[in-house]
């Protein structure tokens, strides 16, 4: 029986599916600090899945799946992110990213997936370290003590560039390959 492209069940979301899971498991192997796929993984499933809908739940589920995971390796203070404004922020900036990358749809190229990248990076990094600031006690809870979050987290910058760099060049590349010897993945969103 033949389905339509559009379902979770064509081979095309299937393998799009299966990328961003196994990017995603790759946050629970030893990394440097914030080299990660969390943009990457949210930039590609909005370029490429047909199905809006799929494009966003896609990724933050395979970002739960790898939450969990880590939180069962590590136990306690992991535990207690779910729930926390970091989580509920962190997870609001995966989905604006893939909506974001609906931008992309049908124009993926080099230069747009480098734009995107970068785009989303800046993105995450001021969202995450805005809400390592939100109701802190590490932070004063004014002007100043915004900025001196964004200031620590600096340092990780590098990291979550990099990471979305590299992971957006695998999973873009990776797929533009597949694309090339499957007929199925040719259409611009599958």
């Amino acid at each position: 029986m033949n389905r339509p492209a559009t379902s979770p069940f064509a081979p095309g979301p299937l393998i799009l599916g299966a990328m961003i899971l196994v990017a995603a498991l790759t946050r629970v192997v030893p990394h440097p600090w914030n080299v990660s796929p969390v943009e990457a993984m949210a930039l590609f499933g909005g370029a490429y899945f047909a199905s809006r809908s799929l494009a966003v739940v896609i990724p933050l589920v395979a970002m739960l799946l790898s939450d969990v995971i880590l939180a069962g390796m590590h136990g306690g203070a992991y535990w207690s992110y779910f729930g926390s404004t970091s989580f509920v922020l962190v997870y609001a900036c995966i989905a604006l990213s893939t909506l974001m990358a609906f931008g992309m749809r049908g124009k993926v190229n080099g230069a747009r997936v480098l734009g995107y990248s970068l785009a989303g990076s800046v993105m995450f990094f001021l969202v995450s370290n805005f809400s390592a600031w939100v109701g802190s006690s590490m932070y004063p809870q004014n002007a100043a003590g915004l900025m001196l979050a964004y200031a620590a987290g600096i340092p990780f910058f590098k990291g979550t560039l990099f990471g979305t760099l590299f992971y957006s060049a695998l999973l873009f590349g990776g797929f533009e390959l597949l694309r090339r010897r499957v007929p199925a993945l040719r259409a611009q969103t599958v």
